[in-house]
Formats: structure tokens, C-alpha cells, sequence
């Protein structure tokens, strides 16, 4: 996870060869940074995004997933994606999410999670877990909580079926969609010059409001990441991984 700071502005920029895929180191990684980040008094807002103009995110790592072989080294990868929601969640500045590509399950759980996400119009999304014998545990609280159980339900089922970035802005994830990177990029550096101008403090209450209700999140994400952590191991899921290694 790469930083740059810039007059009040912290742009925190993940990366994985695959896919901008989120192995449990790189999450730990973004987890720890936003925490940081967001609560360091000189930044004013920070700007999370991936790599690339490619895929914004492949969600979780499959072969971390096909390695798994206990039930706590399961429950802690899916803690990965809790952690970074919470994150997130418990910052008092306001995180901006630029999505420039494809986000897949977890990607699309860390799109959901900003308080304010625009992308480009090539940023499809899918909730792919159902297709690997598991489910949207983890980041289905903040896909649901930002999209709504209608929109979050769909996603969840179709869990093969690609979502544009249009139809992801009619159901609320995403704000605006671009046509073109350098919109988006101009548009990302607009929102953020403004908010890091704007009063601190006032932030800080706007954003403890928007995210009233979520005070349980704590316990109920990591009662999320246990049933994740119990289905990767059962041989459903097993048998889905291994046919993926084969291909």
C-alpha cells in the first residue's frame, strides 16, 4: 500500500499483480494505513483507490483461499475484510473511493465501505462468493447498509452475473460514473480539494452521523468472518477451489 500526501489529502493506493486481488498481508497492510492515515490531525480527507486502469479489485486471494487447511487461520483471512471496513468505519475523516475497474466480492465490500465512491464506467461489479460455496458475510453489511437489502440480495444471488457501473450508481454504490479516467481523476481531486477545506471538526460530525447503527459492526463482522471461515473448509467449498486450480 503506497501513500501520497498532498495539502490536507492522503491518497492511499493498493496493489497486488493479480488483479489488485487482496491477499491477507496486503489487507492487513490497507487496514493499518487507513487507520493511520485517517487519524493523523494534517489529513483532511483520504483517497482510496488500486493500481492501474485495469480491475480495481479481485476480491479474496484464491490461492490464499485453496492454502487454508484450519478453522483459524480461515476466521482470521476473513477478519482481513472486516478490518479494513472497520477501518473505514472508525475514522474521522472521510474516505473517497475511486473505482476504475472490475470489482469483485471483497472489492466490492471496500467500495461500499467509503463514505463517497465514484468510478469509471467500466467498473462492473460482482459478488461472486456464492459461486465458491461461501457468501457475502463479511462485506454484506456494507454493501447492503449503502446499496440496500433489494440491490445487495440481487448481487448476492446472481452470483455469476456482472453488474454495470451505471446500474451500480442507480442502486446507490457508486455516486457518479466517468466516461473517461481523466473525468473521474478531476472530479476525485475537486471533491477532495473541497473537503479538505472545509472544517474538520464538521466532518467529523457528518461522518458520525452517516454511519449511526453500524456500532455493533464489531461484533457482528467477525460473527460474519466465522461463518465464512466455517464454509471454506467444508467440502463444498473445497471441491469449488480445487475444479479453479485445475482450470
Amino acid at each position: 500500500v503506497e501513500v501520497h500526501h498532498h495539502e490536507g489529502i492522503a491518497t492511499l493506493t493498493f496493489f497486488h499483480p493479480k488483479s489488485n486481488s487482496l491477499p491477507g498481508k496486503v489487507l492487513a497492510s490497507l487496514a493499518h494505513t487507513i487507520t493511520e492515515e485517517g487519524n493523523r490531525p494534517e489529513n483532511r480527507v483520504l483517497v482510496l483507490k488500486s493500481k492501474g486502469e485495469k480491475a480495481f479489485c479481485a476480491g479474496a486471494s484464491f490461492d490464499e483461499l485453496l492454502a487454508i487447511d484450519n478453522r483459524a487461520a480461515a476466521d482470521e483471512f476473513f477478519m482481513g475484510f472486516a478490518r479494513v471496513i472497520q477501518a473505514i468505519q472508525k475514522v474521522p475523516t472521510f474516505v473517497i473511493g475511486r473505482v476504475q475497474g472490475k470489482a469483485v466480492g471483497g472489492g466490492v465490500g471496500v467500495a461500499a465501505a467509503t463514505d463517497y465512491c465514484l468510478a469509471h464506467q467500466s467498473a462492473s461489479v460482482k459478488l461472486s462468493e456464492l459461486a465458491v460455496g461461501i457468501g457475502p458475510f463479511v462485506v454484506g453489511p456494507a454493501v447492503e447498509r449503502k446499496m440496500g437489502t433489494s440491490a445487495f440480495t440481487d448481487l448476492a444471488i446472481h452470483a455469476t452475473n456482472w453488474r454495470s457501473a451505471q446500474w451500480a450508481r442507480e442502486k446507490g454504490l457508486f455516486m457518479d460514473v466517468f466516461e473517461s479516467h481523466e473525468e473521474l481523476d478531476a472530479a476525485i481531486g475537486h471533491l477532495a480539494q473541497s473537503l479538505s477545506e472545509s472544517s474538520p471538526d464538521a466532518m467529523r460530525e457528518l461522518k458520525r452521523i452517516a454511519w449511526a447503527g453500524t456500532e455493533h459492526w464489531d461484533h457482528l463482522l467477525a460473527e460474519r468472518a466465522a461463518i465464512s471461515g466455517r464454509l471454506i473448509l467444508e467440502p463444498t467449498a473445497r471441491e469449488i477451489l480445487a475444479g479453479f486450480r485445475k482450470a
